[in-house]
């Protein structure tokens, strides 16, 4: 019996694994969603597509599985284009339908007319058209395999008259999920063995390319006696039950961290494609392992690139290395961490309780949250709080905008996440910022009752943008927001919602709102004269902040300097 592509773009996506679609409904997609009405789908009715493509990709992050977008066509489907491109940079397997107007009126400029594929070529990992009815399965099946063998987003554009047309779907296409062993050959990993056996002081560092390699780098660190460095993305894996972890480098980085690779004479770089290149060192000799051959060197010059699974080539590596005692490098490493982090502590303390620290509110929040909650967070200072003071423990997991560095990211992947995992915590730091640019989704977190909770650091600014400006000697201009009372606007709209302006009220206030059974949001007003402090600072930085408080002064702003320096610098 035929079947329509509508019926046969469900089935394959059903069969691939997928169980719910992100999108809103309208003209060229009607006869998919009619589809997904009629099938075991879930249909996510979000008010802004973004928020969409945000949804689909936190769920599938998390989950390793696929979920999908649907868009109309026009407006519709290039609404998604956010969503998708940060979805697509944080490796998260997508499908996104995105559909155009009929065939008939290609080509000759009707309304809604646009070319799909243009657009998202440059965001996914496999981006085709349904030419013909009998396309279908074979097309989408190829897509939720690209998306999940190679992690990212694939797109499959549909004409609006293409979805009701038949086929007899003769061939059953399918999705394929291979595990290969990946690892470089012998001769390779002489090579790498004999750089090690040469090298004093070895660090290792470990991005989101380590996923799931976590004990194999363990058992390295330890044969080797070597500190191990972290990306951001990699921080809820490598984190806990590293005895040598010291943090991570970067300018959200520890001192440690950035100490231990430029100290070090040999850097093992697995997993990692961390981007900036000021913070790799300058002398050592670097080695790149990465499943991927087009990301070595790309970042840094290296001396020894390898293609392999992290956990497989070093499988295959420790049998050829003479075991090292701990050596100073590792000691000074851990010294120096146990005080970074001593350091974050500190910052969070303040005796007047009408301040509220952003470090405070984020340390109070790791200390009550659920040891196996899932948090995300804003692009900008509630990335920091998070990676800087919620503690990994192997059950915690985290999700931030640390390719992309997009604003409002954090409740849309938080929504995706907790219609993923419904009995865990999910909890999104938002910035007044972020949370105010895709305002209106809390209606669909009230309308399809999804249990998320919002954290809002309301320091009334884009708080990384006025801290970028200052550092560069400049006043800040046009970053303040005029906000409303969050936790007003959040009952109104019919989730639990509270505002606290006293540290004296923020504990109690907090128990409250994560004990809330459905959707709540808690409005904090946070210090707004806060610098996010990198893990040296350089000469030039103070110079410049210091530039900043002259302008301010001479433009009668003294009193933002006094809370400056009190909050920063005399604590």
């Amino acid at each position: 019996m035929s079947k329509t592509v509508s019926e046969v773009v469900a089935d394959t996506l059903l069969q691939a694994g997928a169980l719910r679609v992100y999108g809103i409904v309208g003209d060229t997609i009607n006869h998919f969603t009619d589809a997904v009405r009629k099938s075991t789908l879930t249909w996510v009715h979000v008010r802004h597509e973004e928020v969409g493509a945000l949804a689909a990709g936190g769920e599938s992050y998390m989950t390793g599985e696929l979920t999908v977008c649907a868009g109309t066509s026009g407006p519709g489907s290039l609404h998604f284009v956010n969503g998708i491109f940060e979805s697509h940079r944080n490796g998260a397997p997508v499908v996104l339908i995105a559909s155009n107007i009929d065939r008939a009126e290609e080509g000759l400029g009707f309304p809604q007319e646009v070319d799909q594929k243009k657009i998202y070529e440059q965001a996914s990992v496999f981006c085709e058209r349904i030419h013909h009815p009998d396309q279908a399965r074979r097309i989408v099946a190829q897509a939720a395999q690209a998306a999940l063998a190679k992690r990212g987003v694939a797109v499959v554009v549909v004409n609006g008259d293409m979805f009701h047309e038949k086929t007899d779907d003769a061939l059953h296409w399918s999705v394929h999920r291979p595990q290969p062993v990946l690892r470089p050959s012998d001769g390779e990993l002489d090579s790498l063995a004999a750089m090690i056996a040469q090298a004093k002081r070895v660090t290792i560092y470990a991005g989101i390319g380590a996923r799931g390699s976590q004990d194999q780098i363990r058992a390295l660190a330890e044969h080797l006696g070597a500190p191990v460095v972290h990306t951001t993305r990699s921080k809820e894996f490598i984190e806990p039950d590293q005895p040598n972890n010291v943090g991570m480098t970067g300018i959200l980085g520890n001192r440690a961290g950035m100490e231990a690779m430029g100290d070090c004479d040999l850097l093992l770089c697995l997993g990692s494609d961390f981007a900036y290149t000021q913070f790799y060192p300058d002398k050592a000799k670097i080695v790149q392992v990465d499943s991927d051959a087009t990301h070595l060197g790309r970042r840094a010059p290296i001396d020894l690139g390898l293609v392999g699974d992290v956990g497989d080539t070093i499988k295959a590596l420790i049998p050829q290395l003479e075991r090292r005692e701990p050596g100073k490098h590792l000691t000074r490493a851990l010294k120096q961490y146990a005080q970074d982090l001593q350091g974050y502590l500190d910052s969070a303390n303040e005796p007047d309780p009408s301040l509220i620290h952003p470090q405070a509110l984020s340390e109070m929040l790791d200390r009550l949250a659920a040891k196996d909650a899932v948090f995300t967070a804003d692009g900008g200072s509630p990335m920091v709080w998070l990676l800087r003071h919620l503690s990994a423990n192997g059950q915690r997991r985290f999700l931030t905008s640390l390719l992309h560095g997009t604003m409002a990211n954090a409740y849309p992947q938080a929504m995706g996440i907790q219609l993923a995992y419904p009995e865990r915590q999910v909890i999104a730091l938002c910035g007044d910022g972020g949370i105010s640019m895709l305002m209106g989704d809390l209606l669909t977190l009230v309308q399809e009752n999804i249990p998320v909770k919002l954290l809002v650091f309301n320091n009334g600014s884009l708080g990384f943008v006025e801290m970028e400006q200052r550092v560069e000697g400049m006043l800040d201009a046009f970053t303040t927001l005029q906000n409303p009372d969050f936790g007003v606007m959040a009952r109104a709209i019919g989730m639990a919602g509270a505002t606290v302006e006293s540290m004296d009220d923020l504990e109690s206030a907090m128990i409250a709102w994560l004990a809330e059974p459905g959707p709540a949001l808690l409005d904090v007003k946070v210090n707004r004269m806060e610098l996010v402090m990198p893990p040296k600072i350089e000469m030039s930085q103070v110079t410049s902040t210091a530039l900043f408080g002259v302008k301010a002064v001479l433009n009668g702003r003294m009193n933002e300097v006094v809370q400056l320096v009190r909050n920063n610098f005399l604590r």
